[in-house]
C-alpha cells in the first residue's frame, strides 16, 4: 500500500479552494440552498451546517494539541499517515467527482435546521459559522508547521477506534469536506 504523505501547504491550498466554493454557494438563491434533491437527502445549507458541526467536534482538541506540542523545525512538518488512519482518510476522500460509498451520519453530526422558511439571515449565519470555523482550521494548519506533530494523538469525533496525529486529523477533515463538496455538486447538477 502506497504511503500517504501529508503536507501542510497542500492542505492549506485545498482548504482555500473549499472555502472559496462555499463563499460562491452563499450567493445562490435561497431556494437552491434549501431544496434537497429528495425528501431524505440534505440540502446544500444542511451540508454546510454539517461541516461546521463536524469541525466543531475537533476545534478544542486541535487547540489543546497545538498548545501542548513542542516547537520543531520546518523540515519535520511533513508526516506520513499511519496505516489505519490512512484507511479511514481514504474512506472519506472522493474519487474524482464521485463519493465511493454513502455513509450513515451519527446523530451528533446531523444539521438541525428547519426544512422550510429559512430566512436569508439564518442562511448567512450558517455560512458565517462555516467560514469562522474553517478559518480556525486554516490557522491551525499554519501553526502546525512550527510544531512537532508526532507526539500527541487526538481521539476522533467518532470515538477511540480512530486516533489521529494533527496532520492526519487535518487530512481527514479536508477529505470529509471535499466529499461533501461532491455531494453539493450532485445537488446542483440535479437542479439544472
Amino acid at each position: 500500500m502506497a504511503t500517504l504523505v501529508l503536507h501542510p501547504e497542500n492542505q492549506i491550498q485545498r482548504l482555500n479552494v473549499l472555502v472559496n466554493k462555499v463563499e460562491n454557494l452563499q450567493a445562490m438563491h435561497p431556494h437552491i440552498l434549501t431544496t434537497p434533491p429528495s425528501p431524505k437527502a440534505w440540502s446544500i445549507v444542511e451540508i454546510i451546517a454539517h461541516l461546521s458541526i463536524s469541525y466543531g467536534h475537533y476545534r478544542d482538541k486541535v487547540e489543546r494539541t497545538l498548545a501542548q506540542s513542542p516547537t520543531a523545525t520546518p523540515e519535520s512538518n511533513v508526516v506520513s499517515a499511519r496505516l489505519w488512519q490512512k484507511f479511514v482518510i481514504e474512506g472519506q476522500r472522493p474519487k474524482g467527482n464521485r463519493r465511493r460509498w454513502k455513509m450513515k451520519t451519527l446523530k451528533k453530526f446531523e444539521p438541525l435546521l428547519p426544512r422550510e422558511n429559512l430566512s436569508r439571515q439564518k442562511l448567512d449565519e450558517v455560512f458565517a459559522t462555516f467560514k469562522t470555523l474553517h478559518e480556525h482550521l486554516k490557522q491551525s494548519i499554519l501553526a502546525s508547521r512550527q510544531r512537532d506533530m508526532s507526539r500527541i494523538k487526538i481521539t476522533s469525533a467518532i470515538g477511540p477506534i480512530v486516533n489521529f496525529y494533527l496532520p492526519e486529523c487535518f487530512e481527514f477533515l479536508l477529505c470529509h469536506a471535499e466529499r461533501h463538496m461532491v455531494q453539493i455538486q450532485e445537488i446542483l447538477d440535479s437542479q439544472s
